[in-house]
């Protein structure tokens, strides 16, 4: 498969590309001051949210697909057994998922699941089973993807009492199990367009449904005008207003990653494609980040909280050039190119997206099935 690579499509060498992503990667396992992966013991590592000063199965997940894509096993394998010995839930109406934080030494500072996290889990899961094999347990990576979507599924089938991460009539994700509303964020459906292929047999019609659902409650949760979702969702698609859950404001910023990684994967779709010139369009003039602001999904600036994410709101833009077919879409891309990783405390979430966004707009962030 070709995959775009709008940097290309930018002007900007290939060299120049490869080196930036080789040292993003660096910086982010590695450098002395601004790593946020350390290593535990001889066989376990963590990624490290450093606003938070915790463990978080989102990061941990983020952390393996970057592994994965980058052709680590060491660093994957890492993650995976600090993942599972510390975060995997063995009984009670969790069992089977991942509590969604844990303290650097592995104490659960919650008992129960972000679905983010879930999702991310198995299909790096898929990806390293597909690159390197399965091995003995809990390296055996294909079953240990399957099983987190069995989990995710059929959870309310057992006896603990548990609820499934997606709602079974809709197929949408849930914000978390026991709440019957989204996270706009959350919505992967070129993760659900794989996983009908290599999830459970009897599950495969499900997550070929739960994509274009995804894909259609995308439609109706971003804003008419501006193309902005707000983090919390109900499955109409109007905000969830909890405290600044109701806004565009931090986990928001992913869905227009979630759109440009699935056009290029699976193709642009004219609604997703409207979005994202929708979102272009609004920030085309406040590429800065002193510009940006908490915004309600209508475009109105909200004076707190502050933005906290300004490099993941600029990085994510530029990943929506993917999908966009708009007259911003190069200049966000070039715009994102010139900027550095974010340093300091807040470094972890901007880093991430960044990392991930550079992959795809090189078209480097591939599917191994």
């Amino acid at each position: 498969m070709t995959y775009p690579n709008l940097f290309a499509d930018a002007g900007i060498p290939g060299g120049d590309v490869k080196r930036k992503i080789d040292d993003a990667f660096e910086t982010i396992f590695f450098d002395r001051e601004e790593r946020f992966y350390f290593e535990m013991g001889p066989d376990m590592g963590y990624m490290m949210d450093t606003g938070n000063k915790d463990a978080r199965s989102e990061g941990m997940s983020y952390g393996m697909m970057m592994a994965v894509q980058r052709d680590r096993k060491d660093i994957f394998d890492r993650l995976w057994l600090f993942s599972k010995t510390f975060m995997y839930q063995s009984a009670g109406k969790y069992r089977g998922y991942f509590a969604w934080s844990v303290s650097p030494e592995g104490r659960k500072n919650a008992q129960g699941p972000a679905p983010d996290g879930e999702e991310y889990f198995a299909m790096a899961l898929f990806f390293a089973s597909r690159r390197w094999g399965d091995g003995a347990e809990p390296f055996n990576y294909g079953e240990q993807a399957r099983d987190i979507l069995r989990h995710c599924l059929h959870q309310d089938e057992g006896e603990e009492g548990g609820q499934p991460m997606w709602d079974r009539d809709n197929h949408l994700i849930k914000f978390v199990p026991e709440l019957p509303f989204s996270d706009p964020s959350y919505h992967l459906p070129h993760f659900y367009e794989l996983f009908a292929g290599l999830a459970d047999r009897e599950d495969r019609p499900f997550w070929s449904r739960a994509a274009q659902s995804s894909r259609d409650y995308l439609e109706i949760a971003c804003h008419e005008k501006t193309g902005m979702a707000a983090e919390y969702a109900a499955y109409d698609g109007t905000p969830v207003m909890r405290e600044h859950h109701g806004y565009f404001y931090s986990d928001a910023y992913r869905v227009a990653m979630n759109i440009g990684l699935d056009a290029a994967w699976f193709g642009p779709t004219p609604g997703l494609s409207a979005i994202a010139d929708r979102l272009q369009g609004f920030f085309a003039d406040k590429i800065s980040p002193e510009n940006l602001a908490c915004y309600a999904i209508d475009g109105t600036v909200i004076a707190e909280p502050a933005i906290l994410h300004p490099l993941a709101l600029i990085a994510t833009n530029a990943a929506g050039s993917l999908a966009s077919r708009g007259p911003h879409r190069l200049a966000l891309v070039r715009d994102f190119w010139s900027r550095p990783l974010r340093k300091g405390d807040r470094r972890y979430y901007d880093n991430c997206l960044s990392f991930f966004c550079l992959l795809m707009l090189a078209g480097e962030y591939r599917m191994y099935v």
